[in-house]
């Protein structure tokens, strides 16, 4: 699908996975349409898992890495859906579709022994976890609900679950031994090259893990490490606590974007929950592949191929029926929160739990009180201060409620996103260490940072470079004057890295124009404390926070605001001066795929790609100079503001309007909207008799979007699908194809 080649293409709109895949399908050719008449060229670039799998192996062009310079440019225009952050089983599954193509690809080597196994395996691990935005994110992040969307929010309000004062929810953190506590940050004078490596308890040589870390001057570099002793000792403890309190455990973690350390925590907490079985049986699972990290839906799978296989199985049911009732992804499956890695998603089940009155489902396809097991301290006492909130106050209201949008530092890989190559499973005693090898304002061999380590620890360093920084605050006060609303810097003073981040937040506030702002450092807790109390009273408070946490806020807060963080306005203004429009989660497209396939309805709703795309146009109105740019991103702000009102996003049941309805009457009102604007008296010109097609039309487009509901649909694979029969599923209604293709 890749179009990049020799392009200078005004917008790039990415291909991505999953349900905003398919919406793509149905959207891209009225966004071509639309921005053809003002001059505007789109081209695609596949960022997609598959390809990006076909990518690593020179099998398809890497638009990856082609979207990664062009953000360098000034003029870069880039509309970004969300896309699969694959776990290992997303990963295997991918290859094995692809494979089932006919497309020569090795398996994942789980065990590498061979040159070309190693070569294999690295291949793979560079398309894992978040191995998109990364490289996308030359900028720091700009996410806010608009207007509109507050709006509706307000007098459409969606619904909230009651909070008893009573309820046992609550959350489990480590008081010691995790990432938060071991954490140790130092701040690089100048350039030059680090090393990281083990030195064995032993007194073996020592073990390279790094061999070459380039860093800059001015860069922040942090080390820590979690103790799987003191993980297994907390984890076994919550499981008898939850056991005794009487109810759900439930584990939430990150184990898509934190492709090594979160994994490795979720395979403890699978074993947590069965002692008894990897006890008896952990060496048989172990020579068979079958793994804690791919969880229990992947071990359950692969007993069938094992002598021991029913024996097993039976061992498994029977520790879980004594053990504490877990919480479930998927009751009518019968899918745990322990089944599958990738959906252990801690920004996405920690809002929804809180939304629905501190409650998850069980077996039994009822809500009941969780204990949310969260092992890293870090940000976990962001979501109990939350909970305590809700406790003593009641369910948030919608109709009221102020908004709190988030500038996020993110940008070159800052803090613990760009960690993933630097996070490693210690494999013996002894201690990693951070040493000079070149430069970096030290003599080689210099010790900058160090950890004294047993076998199983997971160890990791990241790095925030100086100049996202400098741009992060620069960002933050300049929306403190746009929007009149305090700035709130979550900074926490226990953790070595904030510590040394608050410093230079203090340094470049001094040299920014802040006279008449509120600008604030807090700890994350108090932070959001007074975020909520001043949300009670329809008071807004921008949280300025690191990469992590920018992640979490900007689906907590927008989750019990609009009911979603898909309708958040996500703008990334690159540091070069080019933009990054991202367009929201893609956390529940799994679900949406599964209906489209069966039901041939697609209730994932688009408006994040409208509300990104208007702002990409106003982008290109900016760096190109064209003006009528501008008019049709005023024209489509009005028509999703009209689609909003009318009530025109995906419904949840068949026979109503679904994602390909919504854009058809998108559509229809940006074309009224075209036809009606007096600033470009041409393009109201030609979109009159347009406008007026569609409009005349309409009762038979939705008619046509209704008619093929309520069956199975074929498109030929989920994470390749093929492109014919995806296009002819997403465009089912021939009367608005023939309208949009002879704009």
């Amino acid at each position: 699908m890749s179009e990049l080649s020799g392009t200078e293409a005004d917008v790039i709109y990415t291909w991505t996975d999953e349900a905003p895949m398919l919406a793509t399908h149905s959207f891209l050719p009225i966004v071509r349409a639309f921005a053809g008449s003002a001059g505007v060229s789109v081209a695609t670039a596949d960022i997609s898992l598959a390809g990006r799998i076909l990518a690593a192996f020179n099998l398809a062009d890497d638009d990856l890495a082609t979207l990664g310079a062009l953000t360098a440019s000034p003029s870069a225009t880039i509309v970004k859906l969300p896309n699969i952050s694959a776990s290992l089983p997303q990963l295997k599954a991918a290859i094995a579709e692809l494979q089932a193509q006919g497309v020569d690809l090795p398996d994942y080597p789980d065990s590498p022994s061979t040159p070309a196994e190693h070569e294999a395996r690295g291949r793979y691990d560079a398309v894992k976890g978040s191995a998109v935005n990364p490289v996308l994110r030359e900028g720091n992040s700009d996410r806010r609900a608009p207007a509109a969307v507050k709006a509706y929010a307000r007098s459409h309000p969606h619904s909230m679950g009651e909070w008893n004062p009573g309820s046992r929810t609550r959350v489990a953190t480590m008081s010691s031994g995790d990432f938060r506590h071991n954490e140790r940050s130092v701040v690089i004078p100048e350039a030059g090259t680090l090393q990281i490596r083990l030195v064995p308890a032993d007194g073996a040589a020592p073990l390279t893990l790094r061999e070459s870390l380039p860093v800059t001057a001015g860069e922040v570099v942090d080390a820590t490490s979690m103790s799987a002793r003191a993980l297994d000792t907390f984890l076994a403890e919550q499981v008898q606590q939850a056991k005794s309190e009487d109810v759900l455990l439930s584990v939430h973690l990150k184990a898509t974007m934190m492709k090594v350390s979160d994994p490795l925590i979720f395979a403890h907490a699978v074993r947590a929950c069965l002692p008894g079985v990897f006890a008896t049986y952990g060496e048989v699972l172990a020579e068979a592949g079958l793994r804690a990290e791919d969880g229990l839906a992947s071990i359950l799978a692969g007993l069938e191929n094992l002598p021991q296989g029913e024996q097993i199985r039976a061992a498994i049911q029977d520790e879980l029926a004594s053990g504490p009732a877990l919480a479930m992804v998927d009751s009518d499956r019968g899918v745990t929160n322990l089944h599958v890695p990738s959906d252990v998603i801690i920004d996405a089940s920690m809002p929804a739990m809180i939304r629905a009155g501190g409650k998850m489902w069980n077996a039994q396809g009822r809500t009941q009180d969780t204990l949310a097991v969260i092992p890293d301290s870090s940000y976990a006492g962001v979501y109990q201060a939350v909970i305590e909130d809700c406790k003593a106050n009641g369910a948030l209201d919608p109709t009221t409620m102020g908004s709190v949008p988030n500038v996020g530092l993110m940008a070159r890989k800052a803090e613990e996103y760009g960690s993933h190559d630097k996070t490693f499973l210690i494999p013996a005693a002894g201690r990693v260490e951070v040493v000079v090898t070149d430069g970096a304002g030290a003599p080689a061999g210099t010790v900058l940072l160090s950890h004294d380590v047993e076998a199983g620890d997971i160890w990791r360093a990241c790095q925030t470079q100086d100049a996202p920084v400098r741009d992060w605050v620069s960002l933050a006060v300049r929306r403190a004057r746009a929007t009149g609303a305090p700035a709130v810097f979550w900074l926490d003073p226990q953790r070595g890295h904030d510590r040394v981040i608050q410093e230079l937040v203090e340094r470049y506030l001094a040299k920014e124009n802040t006279e008449g702002l509120d600008i604030r450092i807090m700890d994350p807790v108090a932070a959001t404390r007074l975020s909520l109390e001043r949300a009670r009273r329809g008071l807004d408070t921008i949280s300025v926070t690191g990469n992590v946490l920018r992640d979490y806020n900007t689906d907590l807060f927008p989750i019990l605001e609009v009911g979603t963080s898909a309708k958040m306005l996500s703008v990334v203004p690159l540091m070069n001066g080019g933009g990054l429009y991202e367009t929201g989660a893609g956390g529940s497209a799994p679900k949406h795929v599964r209906q489209l396939l069966e039901e041939d309805y697609l209730r994932w709703d688009s408006l994040g790609e409208f509300l990104a795309l208007a702002e990409a146009l106003r982008h290109v109105a900016e760096v190109r100079g064209n003006a009528r740019a501008t008019v049709l991103a005023d024209a489509l702000d009005a028509a999703t503001t009209r689609l909003l009102e009318e009530d025109r996003s995906p419904a949840r049941r068949l026979g109503s309007v679904d994602n390909r309805g919504s854009h058809a009457w998108l559509a229809l009102y940006w074309a009224a909207e075209l036809a009606a604007q007096t600033a470009d008296a041409g393009l109201a010109e030609r979109w009159a008799p347009v406008s007026e097609r569609l409009a005349a039309a309409n009762e038979a487009v939705q008619a046509e979007l209704v008619t093929v509901q309520g069956r199975p649909v074929e498109i030929g694979g989920y994470y390749r699908p093929d492109q014919a029969l995806t296009d002819a599923a997403m465009r089912p209604s021939a009367t608005l194809n023939a309208i949009i293709d002879a704009i």
